[in-house]
């Protein structure tokens, strides 16, 4: 195999981008929001090899499927006509858009465009991404974070039986009710309906609390045992962060809102917090994990990932800190080859590339945006 990076300059021929709304099977209750179906942006990113980077994401709204796709395209303008590698093109559009700011969609957009070139990439030498990337496909420990939002203790119950039928040793269960007696409810809920005691259980609120009020419901959470303590106040604060993770023994979780890697380098700094979980779409695409990998290494922080479990997996593999994946199964209404399960790990695809291919029969069922 020739050297992933050196192997890796491509001249772009063409960009499509198509954004779809995936109804999800769990209704999705959060201290933010009520979510039924998810807007998802793909793109497919041909080079003059003929090789078609493919790569998809979570857009939160479905404006914002149409800000980044409008990004994509002004950046890929930008770009044609020339040869890039991926860590080419994260330095030439992050000063081209540096005054309209590289975050948000922007940040998005670039980060879809390293993902699907370093698809490509790894297409092109026939081998999975984590392998270029100089590991291996593996079995993952993943957390199951389809359902388990805000409702009544007797439908958390109920759902939970469904999720363990995936096989996972981990949930998440989300919280922030108007009190602690509510959020206690709704943990000791969950854990009834779990037959045993090695599942985890993690509790993400959501940025819902006030410094003061997550220290005060985190000390009483901590008792029941759960894994961790996930964004319980707003997710810029690190210094705030800092102070709860201080106060509590619990494990504190951040990071799916870091912008680049330089916020996830900041956090650290001040020791935000015990873990942190990236996206794979906000911390810079590929090449921006990469860097995050490393500083979360170097400081002996485990790292997790946030959603796009198919790509995140194969960067977890190459993740010297790699801790759990997250798994939702969104993109199963999207792509030809679903994440598989097995044994309670989730396995990463073995196919070239990060091993997403669109399913056209799928597609043309769903809403576009």
């Amino acid at each position: 195999m020739t050297n992933g990076l050196s192997a890796g300059v491509q001249r772009i021929r063409s960009l499509t981008t198509r954004g779809m709304l995936v109804p999800l099977k769990f209704t999705l209750g959060t201290s933010a929001a009520i979510v039924k179906a998810v807007p998802l942006l793909l793109v497919d990113l041909l080079n003059e090899d003929g090789v078609t980077g493919r790569a998809y994401t979570f857009c939160y709204r479905p404006s914002g499927a149409v800000a980044i796709s409008s990004h994509l395209f002004e950046a890929v303008d930008l770009l044609k006509g020339k040869d890039f590698t991926p860590f080419d093109v994260t330095q030439t559009l992050s000063r081209q858009f540096a005054l309209l700011g590289v975050t948000g969609t922007v940040r998005m957009a670039l980060s879809l465009l390293d993902m699907a070139m370093w698809d490509a990439i790894a297409q092109m030498q026939r081998v999975p991404l984590s392998s270029l990337l100089r590991s291996s496909p593996k079995s993952l420990r993943a957390y199951d974070s389809r359902g388990l939002g805000l409702m009544l203790p007797d439908r958390l119950a109920e759902e939970t039986k469904t999720l363990l039928e995936s096989g996972l040793g981990a949930v998440k269960l989300r919280l922030g009710y108007p009190s602690l007696s509510e959020d206690l409810a709704a943990l000791n809920a969950v854990r009834r309906s779990i037959p045993r005691d090695d599942v985890a259980i993690m509790v993400d609120y959501n940025q819902a609390l006030t410094s003061a009020e997550a220290i005060r419901r985190g000390r009483e959470l901590e008792k029941e045992g759960i894994y961790w303590l996930e964004e319980p106040i707003a997710h810029e604060d690190y210094e705030a962060s800092a102070a709860v993770a201080r106060e509590l023994k619990v494990p504190i979780q951040i990071g799916e809102n870091f912008n680049g890697p330089e916020n996830l380098l900041r956090a650290i700094s001040v020791q935000a917090s015990d873990y942190v979980m990236v996206d794979v779409a906000r911390i810079g695409g590929v090449t921006g994990w990469l860097h995050a990998a490393g500083m979360a290494a170097a400081h002996g922080i485990e790292m997790s990932s946030h959603l796009m479990p198919e790509i995140s997996a194969h960067l977890l593999c190459a993740t010297p800190s790699a801790h759990w994946l997250e798994y939702v199964d969104w993109a199963d209404a999207i792509i030809e080859e679903p994440l598989k399960i097995h044994d309670g790990m989730v396995l990463t695809s073995e196919r070239a590339g990060s091993g997403i291919s669109w399913d056209e029969a799928k597609l043309r069922r769903l809403e576009t945006i």
